[in-house]
């Protein structure tokens, strides 16, 4: 019997949980590893100026310092996949939670400029297992019919991550009296803001205690009868158990434990599956969406936008960051991954353009013209949304789905790391970019969000309401 056969017997594409409201739990609680994975990423946005002058330094040592966390989490997102395969899913989580820990302690009270490097190198590799575990998580435990979905509230999470960061930098800023370098409860706002994220970290921690482990990893591990008992718990009672078991069990033996050497094959190194999923990480962030979380305080106040404003922007733009996310979990299982995906990259193509044309202009008394910086603003904006709703979503269900069992674990590794180091390439390179001419650094971001569509339609296979067992 094939593995669909197995799926069409067992229920498992028509599975419904008694209880959704406790799954929906589950996946929110495994999603706090996203709002971390947002939270930590976003937050030096509103101490990278401060950093600047507290250590004197330029514009290339900055992007250093900033993309270095990047490194960290291209670690982690590769390395994860194993460690969640040898110890568990939960116990990954629980680790992840721990480093995120020491990272925001460790950084919100630097010796120096090294060791501030240093832990956000650590928080950086807490955000890469994050990365990994979360979708993978979600995906294992989630019932087919309400996968996309679910899958969902990793990337949901990540932006209210991102717009909860921005939110507390802009109430610390103002409590600070707009100085990044304020005094606040005895050190400089900018160190409060990367400590804040202590207890969003602890919380994560204590969630993980809360939710049971992967039923996949319970059989790998050889403890069927509490795989069944999740299995029931979270897809119903009106599945066969047995067969549902017995289909996951069987779809793992040709997978044993996923490593670097499976992924290998085919004319160009790797998998041609993993190539087209490495393809979605570089193309997510080679059109410049962490420009817009990582460094938008910065480039609003380098057009001539107030201090305090410019925080607020970045506040505005994860709100609309939060809204695209929305409507993806509205559309990613009616109307599907790859048409979300065309739709987000043409909105993406007309935004950046807009954003280039509009940073072409040269400034007026440290301004750009008033049209021009509306242009800018409102495009931004539009930019944001058309990612969010498509791409800062699909990508991550894609990846969560699209590979085959016996390999899922470590291309999802692999995939992950690839969007951390194409991360760390537009991070490091933005504020060099941007000395150099602001206007071209967009048009490039515009170029790779058009390629996003050829790219999308050749090689890209939808997944919408398929079990994992079928991928392949």
């Amino acid at each position: 019997m094939t593995s669909t056969e197995q799926a069409s017997k067992s229920g498992a594409q028509a599975a419904h949980p008694d209880h959704l409201g406790h799954v929906i739990f589950i996946a929110a609680a495994a999603a706090m590893g996203g709002f971390l994975f947002g939270y930590d990423s976003s937050v030096i946005n509103g101490a990278v100026e401060a950093i600047r002058g507290r250590y004197d330094i330029g514009s290339a040592a900055l992007a250093q310092v900033i993309a270095v966390a990047l490194i960290g989490c291209a670690i982690g997102a590769a390395t994860a996949g194993r460690i969640a395969d040898r110890i568990g899913r939960i116990r990954c989580m629980q680790i992840s939670a721990v480093l995120f820990t020491i990272s925001a302690v460790g950084s919100a009270l630097p010796f120096a400029l090294y060791d501030l490097a240093f832990w956000r190198i650590v928080g950086g590799f807490a955000i890469g297992m994050a990365s990994v575990i979360g979708p993978a998580y979600i995906a294992e435990v989630a019932p087919p019919a309400y996968r996309g979905r679910l899958g969902s509230f990793q990337q949901a999470a990540i932006v209210i991550g991102i717009a909860v960061s921005q939110l507390v930098n802009w109430g610390l800023l103002n409590a600070a009296g707009g100085d990044q370098r304020g005094k606040l409860m005895g050190l400089e706002a900018w160190q409060v803001m990367l400590g804040v994220m202590v207890i969003p970290a602890v919380l994560y921690g204590l969630l993980s205690f809360a939710i049971p482990e992967s039923p996949r990893f319970l059989i790998s591990v050889g403890k069927h009868e509490r795989a069944r008992e999740i299995l029931e718990e979270v897809e119903g009672d009106r599945i066969d158990l047995d067969v549902r078991v017995a289909e996951i069990e069987n779809a793992m033996k040709s997978e044993h434990k996923s490593t670097f050497k499976d992924l290998l094959g085919g004319s160009f190194f790797f998998k041609p599956i993993v190539w087209v999923g490495i393809g979605l990480s570089v193309f997510q962030q080679f059109v410049g969406i962490n420009v817009a979380f990582y460094y938008s305080s910065t480039l609003w106040q380098s057009v001539g936008v107030d201090p305090t404003d410019s925080f607020l922007y970045s506040f505005t733009t994860s709100i609309i960051n939060i809204v695209g996310t929305v409507i993806a979990m509205i559309f990613v299982d009616r109307v599907g991954r790859r048409p979300l995906a065309l739709i987000g990259s043409v909105g993406m193509v007309i935004g950046l353009a807009l954003e280039a044309w509009a940073f072409s202009f040269d400034l007026v008394d440290g301004k750009l013209p008033a049209a021009q910086g509306w242009t800018a603003l409102i495009a931004a904006h539009v930019f944001v949304l058309f990612f969010a709703l498509s791409w800062g979503v699909v990508v991550w269900v894609f990846l969560g789905e699209m590979f085959p069992n016996r390999i899922r674990a470590a291309a999802l590794g692999v995939a992950a790391s690839a969007q951390w180091i194409a991360n760390w390439a537009i991070t490091a390179s933005f504020p060099s970019l941007a000395d150099w001419n602001l206007s071209a650094t967009y048009v490039i971001y515009t170029v790779f969000a058009a390629l996003s569509i050829p790219f999308v339609l050749k090689y890209v296979k939808e997944t919408k309401g398929k079990a994992l067992e079928e991928m392949g």
